[in-house]
Parts: structure tokens; sequence; C-alpha cells
């Protein structure tokens, strides 16, 4: 099994727009990583967001490009604040692809207890990007990561 952690793309200030959509920027850089995630293979057999508007339009380009016929929902436990806990719950017994498009904290928060086993401390994970993790006896392995590399770290 494999599972795709994906930070939502490059979204407008609150200011510019309260439901925040990606911006022309934010949307060329998903449709180009989710190109990239193409070419490796990623064919993600679930893909479950936050519900947020941000995260509903990264979605649209991973399954334009990865998979079409994928089933795509709003989940519960992807929100900003959600313990991660919630989410690694949800993936118990699962066995098909799963993509996870969410929002900081709470994805770097998963991907760390996914991979570590706590959630304290820090991990980094790349803003606007995607992490593959597999399962491998019963423990999940950071496979890659593809960053934005234009994203401007602050």
């Amino acid at each position: 099994m494999h599972l795709y952690l994906v930070h939502h793309g490059m979204a407008v200030s609150p200011k510019v727009d309260p439901q925040r959509p990606l911006s022309n920027d934010g949307r060329a850089r998903v449709d180009h990583l989710a190109q990239i995630a193409a070419r490796r293979q990623v064919k993600p057999a679930i893909i479950w967001h936050s519900g947020k508007l941000r995260a509903r339009q990264t979605v649209d380009a991973y399954w334009r490009d990865c998979n079409p016929l994928a089933a795509i929902s709003a989940a519960r436990g992807l929100q900003p604040s959600d313990p991660p806990e919630r989410m690694v719950d949800a993936l118990i017994g699962e066995t098909r692809d799963v993509m996870l498009v969410g929002h900081m904290p709470h994805i770097e928060r998963l991907l760390k207890l996914l991979v570590e086993g706590s959630t304290n401390g820090s991990t980094v994970f790349p803003v606007h990007g995607i992490v593959a993790l597999t399962l491998q006896n019963n423990q999940w392995v950071e496979s890659w990561r593809l960053e934005d590399d234009n994203v401007a770290r602050g």
C-alpha cells in the first residue's frame, strides 16, 4: 500500500478571498507537481481532502493527472488543527493506495506520527509538496518527496 500526503497548493490571502482558492501561480505549481507525480506512477484509488476550497482544487490536479477513476471525498480529520491520530485510525485496514490532501500543521504532524510514531518535536514537510509513504512490515516508510522549489521560505 502507498500513502501520499499532499499539502495544498499556494492560496490567495484571506484578504483577497476569505475562501482562499489557489492563486494562479499556486494552481500552475500544483499542476506541475501532479504531472511529476503521475510520471512516478502515483495512482491513488482514493483521494481524501479537508473540504476547504484550496484542498479541493489541489485534488483536481492530482485526480486528473494521476487517476481520474479515483474516488474523491472530503474526510473528517484533515483540518489544520485536527489530531493526526484520527487519520491514522481511518487508514487502519485500508489496502488501496490513498492520497490525503490537507493543511499545515496537521499534514506535517501526521507524517511524523506515521513514520516516527509520535507527534512530539518537529519534522519537515515540503510546503505545497507531496510525500510518498509505503507500508512495510506494518511500518510507514518515506519513499520520496516532491517540493515546490519556487515557494519562498520564510
